[in-house]
C-alpha cells in the first residue's frame, strides 16, 4: 500500500485515550507502507489552522482520530474537496462514526478500514449551516436547536462521564427549568409558526451518545431529517426520553419528523435567545439556516 494521509488527534478524547490511539493509529499506518503527516494542536482552533496549511499539498486522505468532535473539525476541512476523511474512533459518544459503520475504540480494525478504503472512498451527505452573519459550517451527524443544544451545552462542561450518561444527566438538569420556545421555521420554502420544546434537524440518526432521535435519517439520501416535539410536561417527557435510544419515541403524538433539503430556524420575538449546535459543537445563535448538501465528503468507510 502506498499514499500519503494527514494524521490529526484530539490528544484528550475519549478522557485522555485519544493520545494513546493517535499513536497507535501512526504506528499503524506507517507498517501499512503509507506516509504520514501528524497534525495535533493544543486547541481545535489551532488543529484547524495547521489542517488547512497540512491539506495544500493534496494528501491521499485525511485521518482524524477522537470523538465526533474531531470527525466534525476534519469534515469542515474537507467537504466540498476530493480529500476523503478517515476516522479513528477513539472519543465518548462516536455517533458519526456509528451510524458510518466504522468499528468504535477498536483502534486495530478502525485503522485497517483506512487502509483498505483508502483508494476507494465512499460518497456521504452532509448538512450545511449558514449563521446571521454569514458563517458556514459542515455537520455530518445532527443539528440541535433546543432543548437539546441547552443539554449540549451543560454536558460540553462535564468531562468525566461517558457519553451516554453525560447526555442524560444532562436533560435531567435542564428540563425542570425549560419552557418551550416559539419558532418560525422554513421548511423547503414553506414558513410555519410553532412552540417547541425540540427542533432537530438529522443527516444521521443518532447523537448524544447512542439517542437514535431521527432513526430513518440516512447520510446518503439527499434530505434532512427535521424532529419537532410539541409541549409537554417534564415528567411525559422523562416517560418518553428512554425511547430515544430505541428510536420508539417517534410514536409519540407530540413527535414530528418531516424530510427535508432545507431548513430554517427562527425564534419569534419574546423567546430567550438560544445557540444551535451541530455534532456537539457551538455554532451560533438562531437564526441558522441548513441544508443537506449530496455528495459533500468522500469517507473511507464500507459501502453499506
Amino acid at each position: 500500500m502506498t499514499g500519503t494521509v494527514i494524521l490529526a488527534v484530539n490528544p484528550v478524547a475519549g478522557a485522555g485515550r485519544g493520545f494513546i490511539a493517535g499513536a497507535l493509529t501512526g504506528v499503524l499506518l506507517r507498517r501499512a507502507g503509507l506516509t504520514v503527516h501528524e497534525v495535533t494542536g493544543h486547541s481545535a482552533d489551532e488543529t484547524r489552522k495547521a489542517l488547512t496549511v497540512a491539506l495544500r499539498e493534496r494528501p491521499d486522505a485525511l485521518v482524524v482520530v477522537g470523538g465526533d468532535g474531531m470527525v466534525n473539525l476534519g469534515l469542515n476541512a474537507v467537504a466540498g474537496t476530493e480529500v476523503p476523511l478517515g476516522v479513528v474512533a477513539a472519543g465518548t459518544g462516536n455517533d458519526i462514526a456509528r451510524e458510518l459503520g466504522l468499528p468504535i475504540r477498536d483502534i486495530e480494525s478502525a485503522t485497517a478500514v483506512v487502509v483498505r478504503h483508502l483508494h476507494r472512498p465512499v460518497v456521504r451527505d452532509a448538512g450545511r449551516v449558514t449563521t446571521s452573519s454569514g458563517d458556514t459550517h459542515w455537520f455530518l451527524g445532527v443539528l440541535a436547536a433546543g432543548l437539546d443544544a441547552l443539554v449540549n451545552e451543560r454536558a460540553n462542561g462535564w468531562k468525566r462521564a461517558p457519553g451516554r450518561a453525560r447526555y442524560a444527566l444532562a436533560t435531567l438538569r435542564e428540563l425542570p427549568g425549560f419552557r418551550p420556545l416559539r419558532y418560525r421555521l422554513h421548511l423547503d420554502g414553506e414558513p410555519e409558526e410553532r412552540t417547541s420544546m425540540l427542533v432537530t434537524a438529522a443527516n444521521c440518526a443518532s447523537y448524544g451518545g447512542g439517542m437514535r432521535v431521527c432513526p430513518d435519517a440516512r447520510p446518503d439520501d439527499g434530505l434532512l431529517d427535521v424532529l419537532t416535539v410539541e409541549p409537554m410536561r417534564a415528567v411525559r417527557l422523562l416517560t418518553i426520553f428512554p425511547g430515544l435510544y430505541r428510536g420508539t419515541h417517534v410514536s409519540h403524538r407530540n413527535v414530528e419528523i418531516r424530510r427535508v433539503r432545507h431548513l430554517r430556524i427562527e425564534t419569534l420575538p419574546g423567546s430567550p435567545e438560544l445557540a444551535a449546535y451541530a455534532d456537539g459543537e457551538r455554532i451560533g445563535p438562531l437564526p441558522v439556516e441548513c441544508e443537506a448538501v449530496p455528495g459533500a465528503i468522500w469517507v473511507l468507510a464500507p459501502e453499506h
